[in-house]
């Protein structure tokens, strides 16, 4: 093992303790029981982590920056429930979804539990820290509920470009991504121009993410992704690839014949391996992936400005982790 990894290892584990902890046992068990449930799914941590990471950049100790880590990690998490609902999903992460298990008012309460619990973390912080750490929270609120309406608007049109998407995912992933990690620079009183540096390098790392989310959902085998390949396709899913497979094919002909109905969500996974070939063939699997590249290298340029140390040197190891991800 590494030295990058094992000062990683260190510091998943103590994000882990924190979050085993910050949903207590409570009354009623019929709110606390499935919200402890949501908690205990394990996860990769990436946005703990690029919180901790940042304060240990600039001088502080893990564990100055560790109610924030909470925080976004509560966060992400009730997003995931309320996105489960909105998708009909049955399972997330292995495992049955809230209201699956449970029932659906149950799961809205749930995510809106997890949410106080996020904000009582940030609460947490330095003192030092707070008045510029809830408007940063509360922006990034904002943001990821703005990209979430975005991509179910999207669903309903057929003229998405492949700019809107990448502002909606800047919304949709990269505000949390971006808000991790500036939690962290807050936390250990980092100076002004380096919040705006790890804000665009969290912009970033959530491009990268979701366009290697969208390109594994095609390309992964089943086996590693944990889920059917070509999902995205019979949902009609406006992902990256489906907008550069639009502007890469002539407006009739097979090609957009095939296109089109993936749009309609008429596809079924029996048409996900032409889907894939045409993909291939027009060269969108290729553009995908140097655009994938092309945002993390984009990425660690902006991380290159941080303090040169350990903490550096893990988060941008931990950035380029995810460009090489299988699932």
């Amino acid at each position: 093992m590494t030295d990058s990894a094992r000062f990683l290892d260190e510091r998943r584990a103590l994000v882990e303790g924190a979050i085993a902890a910050s949903v207590p046992a409570g009354r009623p068990a019929g709110l606390y029981d499935p919200a402890r449930y949501v908690m205990e799914a394990r996860g990769k941590r990436l946005r703990p982590l690029l919180t901790l990471l940042a304060a240990e950049a600039y001088g502080a100790g893990p564990e100055i920056a560790l109610p924030g880590a909470v925080a976004v990690e509560v966060f992400h998490n009730f997003t995931l429930v309320h996105d489960d609902i909105m998708d009909r999903a049955e399972s997330r992460r292995g495992r049955k979804t809230v209201h699956v298990q449970w029932d659906e008012p149950t799961a809205i309460l749930v995510g809106d539990l997890l949410m106080g619990v996020a904000y009582d973390h940030v609460a947490r912080l330095p003192a030092h820290a707070l008045a510029r750490a809830f408007p940063v929270f509360g922006r990034c609120t904002a943001r990821l509920c703005e990209g979430q309406i975005l991509d179910m608007e999207f669903e309903r049109r057929t003229d998405v470009t492949p700019a809107e998407y990448l502002d909606m995912i800047e919304r949709k992933t990269g505000a949390l991504l971006a808000c991790a990690l500036e939690l962290g620079a807050l936390a250990a009183g980092a100076p002004d121009d380096a919040l705006g540096n790890l804000h665009e390098a969290g912009l970033e790392i959530g491009r990268a993410f979701q366009i290697q989310d969208d390109l594994l959902d095609l390309t992964a085998e089943s086996e590693e992704w944990g889920k059917p390949v070509g999902g995205d396709v019979v949902e009609g899913k406006r992902t990256w690839l489906l907008l550069e497979a639009l502007a890469s094919v002539d407006r009739a002909g097979a090609d957009r014949a095939l296109l089109e109905r993936v749009m309609r969500r008429e596809a079924t996974f029996a048409d996900v391996p032409d889907v894939r070939a045409l993909m291939e063939r027009v060269g969108v699997l290729n553009r995908t992936r140097q655009a994938v590249i092309f945002h993390t290298e984009a990425a660690l340029q902006r991380l290159s400005a941080l303090p040169d140390g350990p903490a550096r040197e893990a988060l941008s190891g931990l950035v380029r982790s995810m460009q090489r991800r299988i699932r």
